[in-house]
């Protein structure tokens, strides 16, 4: 089956880190710091987007400048790699010894997906990959589309896993099914609202559901 991973908040433990860098930014360019809450509510979105979501009167130059400001944060932050979810790494690799193709649809620029790549030895277990700077940001459905029009899958024979509601509404609207998880950055019942067939709290459940889906004849 294709298998088709969000990236912050899904496998990697990394909204603590991205909220530092958002408020770290906000204090570096001049402008009031949002909450810790309201950042986590726009992780998984393009940065230009999340951006202009926390900051709606920014000008296109203040995005410009707070994207900058965060980009340098994050980086130096980024030296120190974050860890996976509990039971991702094993996961990761016991789907990809299963047969299943593992993919990446992230929010994350392609530099930054790519610098995380490059430490991780799981890395070579994804097949494809899109970033939030090579195509339309999610919600929009556009980078599911490619993904299974590169590995020629159709999307009900895919299936999305992420953390927030901005992944299972792409799922939704791609019309492709969708696994959540609980222990991200969006609260369960906001998931839900899009039909997850799941919404599993760990990610060793996440086996079961796609032995289910592949049962119902999808994937």
């Amino acid at each position: 089956m294709l298998v088709i991973f969000d990236w912050d908040g899904t496998l990697l433990d990394s909204s603590d880190k991205i909220v530092s860098c958002m408020q770290s930014a906000a204090s570096s360019v001049g402008c009031q710091s949002r909450s810790a809450a309201a950042i986590c509510n726009i992780i998984g979105l393009e940065l230009n987007r999340a951006i202009a979501t926390l900051y709606p009167a920014f000008s296109a130059a203040d995005i410009a400048r707070f994207r900058d400001a965060y980009a340098q944060h994050f980086i130096a932050a980024d030296r120190s790699p974050c860890n996976y979810f509990d039971g991702v790494a094993s996961g990761l690799r016991r789907l990809h010894a299963e047969g299943h193709r593992l993919c990446v649809a992230t929010g994350k620029s392609r530099r930054g997906l790519d610098r995380v790549f490059s430490h991780l030895p799981e890395a070579g277990l994804f097949v494809a990959s899109r970033c939030a700077d090579e195509t339309a940001s999610k919600p929009d459905p556009q980078m599911l589309h490619e993904l299974c029009e590169e590995l020629r899958v159709p999307p009900q024979q895919a299936v999305m896993v992420g953390d927030t509601e901005y992944d299972l509404e792409m799922a939704a609207r791609a019309e492709m099914p969708a696994i959540g998880v609980s222990y991200g950055v969006h609260h369960p019942e906001r998931l839900r609202r899009w039909s997850p067939v799941a919404v599993i709290d760990h990610f060793d459940q996440l086996y079961e559901e796609i032995a289910r889906l592949q049962v119902q004849g999808m994937g």
